[in-house]
């Protein structure tokens, strides 16, 4: 592609045009959970089976992420990005209608399954857009302003969802996007420039690499999210991680033999970029841990309702806001620096992570928002560079390609983390029960007891990833691509 950088009021047509995609995404992320008990009760299903409803999106959307990245480095950004606000935006709809319009559940997974490909879409391409298009002292400012969308998008979700859901119906959670994605491809057909593409072709395709990659990541996810409630030997289990063993292992194989990969593994040769890379899987996978189990601790030891709840975790998403946004402005001032600014924000991070590790029923609730807070300001600090880091690490025709790396980097991390962190979670109560004569004190404080042992535990390893995240950062190096 010839890099082209429009100017003045089209560049910001281009941030609203990104912004909202992550928006978009970020929100979906958090507004449909909170709906599922209802959509249960609405279609008489189990726990376990509406639990499809996000469990399918996620299935679909990281089997596909690697292969559009591949495919919007041919054809161009704009095609790819207008066509998954499409899709996410009739997706939506469709979530909305048919099951009550077929009266069946299915009609609603099938939704699901084509919004996550248009989510698969707009997650590519909203980072490569913006470091394909902005000129380099701008592309950090741009990251932090996605930063920023996503943060609001994440806190909004949880609050927006209930009240939907409460005083309309589980519908509008979906319904809600089709404004959102009619403004967005609008704007975006106007706004972004036609890029053609790097001038090949999709004849030499890798369609044997997708399927291998597709099968692979959706059953290692699949592995992951069920695990637990299905168990770990079960038969679904031990087939999925076969699955996800043999597609994986035969798609790294066939992409160091194919001359037109779908990830070009020849980038790993960089130790700078592979540190990048590592420390972002374990970033999100150590903040999804965390994240996932502190509705619990706040519920359940706390005994906080719902909302209250979702309102304390939105000081998180408020300090990635925040820290988002300054990390962008002062990006460009940190120029052979910008390892100290990741530096800081894993030192608060692993901070926040500490003050957590003791945890009980009377642990104040000023205490509990500061390490939210704090948890937020890290990753505010450390996504927006990392990943600028890593897009300038990467020439202009691999801009697709790299993005949608770091989007699964971030997304199937997080997946696996809820599923370790569950586990070390039982396993600290486990400990607790057996080896601390916890149930010889009164029966009263027994399950908040039990329950705190297995939060301090689970937050123990996140400071210990943390301590980790902050030696890898002294390996960082500022590297930029020259185009092939």
């Amino acid at each position: 592609m010839q890099n082209e950088h429009p100017s003045g009021f089209a560049l910001t047509l281009i941030l609203i045009s990104a912004s909202l995609a992550t928006f978009m995404s970020a929100l979906d992320g958090t507004i449909v959970n909170i709906a599922l008990p209802t959509i249960s009760a609405s279609f008489d299903l189990t726990s376990s089976s509406v639990a499809w409803v996000s469990t399918i999106y996620l299935l679909v959307m990281a089997g596909f992420l690697l292969i559009i990245g591949k495919i919007s480095d041919v054809i161009g950004f704009k095609k790819i990005f207008l066509a998954g606000f499409i899709l996410f935006t009739i997706g939506s709809f469709t979530c909305g209608f048919l099951p009550d319009f077929t009266g069946q559940f299915s009609t609603l997974l099938g939704s699901r399954a084509l919004q996550a490909v248009g989510g698969a879409m707009m997650t590519v391409i909203a980072p490569a857009m913006l470091s394909y298009y902005l000129p380099g002292d701008r592309k950090a400012k741009g990251m932090s302003l996605v930063v920023l969308f996503a943060g609001v998008g994440m806190a909004l979700g949880p609050t927006l969802g209930g009240y939907l859901t409460e005083y309309l119906s589980w519908h509008w959670i979906f319904f809600i996007n089709v404004p959102i994605g009619i403004f967005a491809v609008i704007l975006g057909y106007f706004a972004i420039p036609g890029s053609a593409g790097n001038k090949s072709s999709l004849k030499g395709f890798d369609t044997l690499g997708a399927v291998l990659v597709f099968v692979g990541l959706a059953s290692l996810l699949f592995a992951f999210s069920e695990g637990f409630s299905l168990g770990w030997t079960s038969p679904t289990i031990l087939i999925s991680i076969a699955l996800a063993i043999i597609g994986i292992g035969g798609f790294l194989w066939r992409e160091l033999h194919y001359a037109n990969p779908l990830l070009d593994l020849s980038l790993f040769k960089s130790r700078s970029f592979v540190t990048l890379n590592v420390i972002i899987v374990l970033l999100f996978f150590t903040f999804a841990g965390a994240n996932y189990l502190l509705p619990f601790y706040l519920q359940h030891v706390h005994g906080y309702s719902t909302s209250f709840s979702g309102l304390i975790i939105t000081a998180m998403s408020v300090g990635m806001m925040l820290s988002g946004i300054v990390a962008g402005l002062i990006y460009a001032k940190l120029v052979g620096k910008i390892r100290y600014l990741v530096m800081a924000g894993v030192a608060l991070l692993g901070i926040g992570f500490l003050l957590l590790t003791n945890l009980s029923a009377t642990t104040e609730l000023s205490l509990i928002v500061v390490a939210l807070a704090l948890i937020g300001l890290g990753l505010g600090f450390t996504t927006t560079p990392l990943t600028t880091l890593i897009m300038s690490a990467a020439p202009q025709s691999k801009q697709g390609m790299v993005s949608s790396l770091t989007g699964l980097e971030r997304f199937a991390p997080m997946t696996i983390g809820v599923a370790v962190y569950n586990i070390i979670f039982v396993f600290g109560i486990i400990t607790a029960v057996v080896n601390s004569g916890i149930t010889e004190k009164p029966p009263a404080s027994i399950a908040a007891d039990i329950l705190s042992h297995g939060f301090d535990l689970a937050f123990i390893v996140s400071v210990g990833l943390a301590i980790l995240l902050f030696v890898l950062c002294i390996f960082i190096r500022e590297e930029h691509a020259v185009e092939e």
